[in-house]
């Protein structure tokens, strides 16, 4: 080939059209971190620091990805406990379809109860508790599971059951304590953690989620635009 035909077939070649690269996330979802960078993301499931031991699937990156409605609320929640300088710390955000169906068949392995996690119950049974679930309101992308902590770093005792993250306030439980003690309204608590569950209730519901009573650290978005349809695009940092 000569030098000009090359030339000429470069030319065509860069002059066609090069397909766009997709949009990451589906429309209508959000990075947090680009919404309120402020907030401190603790994602458990993207780590083996968590019930299952392991890394859940779907979970390729510790972030917090949440419908964008979700997002901005939850950025004012955080503005409003940042005045008493504090900050919102989240766990889990959207769960995809099939870190759901992940922890549902891990369950169905069995096993001796956890002491951190599942101090009384088998594995097999968490599902039939309600402590893991067969769908999941996660998957709807409004859902966020939450604490506070304090900004200056101060560390509070660690809980006995569930996540430890020194850095947050007393709850009584740490996130994701399969056990009574985690219902938001257990009566068999510090004057303290129940003083900061109910801190953290009034906030997000200023904010516009409802909590789950069964788990304190829960809420999903009142108006979450998503009500009927789950998602299950994996969780990535880009």
């Amino acid at each position: 080939m000569s030098v000009a035909s090359a030339l000429a077939a470069t030319i065509l070649v860069a002059a066609i059209p090069l397909p766009a690269f997709a949009d990451p996330l589906p429309a209508g979802f959000v990075q947090l971190a680009d919404v309120d960078s402020s907030i401190r993301q603790d994602i458990r499931y993207a780590g083996s620091d968590n019930f299952l031991h392991r890394k859940v699937n779907g979970y390729d990156a510790p972030a917090c990805i949440l419908t964008e409605q979700a997002a901005k609320a939850l950025s004012a929640v955080q503005r409003a406990v940042a005045a008493r300088s504090l900050t919102l710390v989240v766990f889990d955000c959207y769960r995809p379809a099939r870190a759901v169906a992940d922890m549902g068949e891990w369950t169905r392995e069995d096993g001796p109860p956890d002491p951190r996690w599942y101090p009384t119950v088998r594995r097999g049974d968490l599902i039939a508790k309600g402590y893991v679930g067969e769908l999941s309101t996660h998957s709807r992308g409004s859902t966020v599971d939450v604490a506070i902590a304090r900004t200056d770093r101060w560390s509070s005792p660690n809980p006995t059951c569930g996540a430890v993250d020194a850095d947050t306030l007393d709850f009584g439980t740490g996130f994701d304590c399969f056990d009574p003690m985690s219902e938001t309204a257990h009566r068999d608590l510090s004057s303290e953690a129940t003083a900061n569950r109910k801190m953290l209730v009034d906030a997000m519901r200023a904010g516009g989620f409802k909590n789950y009573a069964g788990e304190w650290w829960h809420f999903t978005l009142a108006n979450e635009p998503f009500a009927k349809q789950r998602f299950d695009f994996p969780i990535t940092a880009d």
